[in-house]
């Protein structure tokens, strides 16, 4: 299909925030449709799966797909023959190519794996462009954050896992690759640094808009409440995790502004937006959410998924159509009072805990988990704090000692440069959901 710029992606979303929602249900169908006849024509995978689908099967009809089938399938998978496993593995064997274009044409992303292996995703220039206008048109709740944003300097940092190919950095690297000249308003720092480290590079940014997860903006928070952290920021926009009412509130009384998040991923980039009312409204002009059991059936609107359906409308390279994602949403058809027409939805989000150990560090759980889901080779994982700050590793892996090994040493290490010193022990037992709640946690912190 025909990439579509920029501009006029602009131009078309902007419509779609003017039309009815049986409008937008047609436009959405008509670029299923559209989809679905693409995918067909160019992507040996989906000719074979779709041989009994066209243009007009019901989307409740359509084979629903899964990350496994994608990646075991990768190359019949893509829409674009001469993209191959071989190709994009060489280009992220070197980690100086993000934010650059494999082949000229397409941005490489890795999702973060908590379920197993990473996914790799490709983003044409359509779906560059579409995550560009969702940002620049509807991220902002409240026009007087966009206001202050503006007026304040406009200066962004993204403070998420750096280093690889992940989309919240390697988007920033996109932008600074194309447009260098906005060094000195955009700016990445990995999450993953000394709290020390990352206090003194915010310190000298003085950042007006910060993007990263919530859990390590409360370890900032306690920064900024000791006079170490001295920031302003305008708005404080969090991703990768639930934003909790408690730490929003927090958050927005440490450093005056205002606090909000969205609902992403790498498979469907912004799949919905926060409003004043905190619900999240679909995106339904650029991509479709269905709210299904364990057995991919269409729960009722108020009920709690199992699981989501997501299918991306914009996303012609590496199509994704009823993928399965494992967040477990609710759906609502009452109208929200932010007046925003669109569908809405609530989500459970991760659960993850901060660990506070013996000598009063505190670390973020999305910390220790990026550090977790670098080993690859591990399948599953669960860390574990007790009362002596020891911590419990349980894993599923193909070789587990040896996976366990590199994660010890990844932990410890880390662990160190922040002035924890504890040990990362073995466990004879598998990563497990609570046994009432049925949540699942990578990180839990002693009781």
């Amino acid at each position: 299909m025909r990439k579509i710029g920029l501009l006029k992606v602009l131009a078309l979303t902007r419509k779609a925030d003017k039309m009815s929602a049986a409008e937008r249900t047609a436009l959405q169908q008509k670029r299923l449709r559209e989809l679905v006849s693409y995918v067909k024509e160019n992507s040996p995978y989906f000719a074979e799966l779709y041989k009994n689908v066209d243009e007009n099967t019901p989307l409740p009809e359509i084979p629903v797909t899964n990350k496994q089938e994608m990646m075991s399938n990768f190359d019949k998978w893509l829409t674009d023959s001469s993209i191959t496993t071989a190709k994009v593995e060489n280009f992220m064997s070197d980690v100086s190519n993000v934010g650059t274009k494999l082949d000229g044409k397409y941005l490489v992303y890795t999702t973060s794996g908590s379920t197993g292996n990473p996914c790799i995703m490709l983003y044409d220039e359509t779906t560059i462009n579409v995550s560009s206008a969702i940002g620049a048109l509807r991220s902002f709740a409240r026009k007087d954050d966009l206001t202050a944003f503006m007026k304040s300097g406009k200066k962004t940092m993204a403070l998420f896992a750096d280093g690889g190919f992940y989309l919240g950095c390697g988007s920033v690297r996109y932008n600074l690759r194309k447009m260098p000249w906005k060094k000195k308003v955009m700016r990445t720092c990995d999450v993953r640094k000394p709290t020390d480290e990352i206090v003194s590079t915010l310190n000298e940014f003085q950042p007006s808009m910060i993007g990263c997860y919530p859990t390590a903006m409360e370890v900032l928070a306690a920064e900024q409440e000791r006079g170490r952290l001295k920031i302003k920021p305008a708005i404080i926009m969090t991703g990768g995790e639930k934003l909790n009412e408690g730490v929003r509130k927090h958050l927005s009384e440490v450093f005056g502004c205002y606090v909000q998040t969205n609902y992403s991923c790498t498979e469907g980039g912004t799949m919905a937006c926060e409003c004043t009312e905190r619900h999240f409204h679909i995106n339904d002009d650029w991509v479709i959410l269905e709210a299904v059991d364990e057995n991919n059936q269409p729960v009722p609107f108020g009920t709690q998924s199992a699981k989501v359906l997501l299918t991306n409308l914009a996303n012609k390279i590496c199509p994704i159509i009823r993928f399965e994602i494992t967040d477990r949403i609710v759906m609502h058809d009452e109208p929200c009072k932010c007046g925003n027409t669109r569908p809405w939805l609530t989500i459970e989000g991760r659960t993850d805990d901060i660990l506070c150990f013996e000598n009063g560090v505190r670390i973020a759980p999305m910390l220790l988990y990026a550090i977790l889901k670098e080993v690859h080779g591990i399948n599953r994982f669960q860390l574990i704090q007790h009362n002596d700050d020891r911590l419990e590793l349980r894993l599923i892996a193909d070789n587990k000692q040896e996976m366990f090994n590199s994660a010890k040493k990844a932990v410890e290490d880390y662990l160190s440069e922040n002035g924890v010193f504890t040990e990362v022990y073995l466990s004879d037992e598998a990563p497990a959901a609570h046994p009432v709640s049925g949540k699942y946690k990578h990180i839990i912190a002693k009781s």
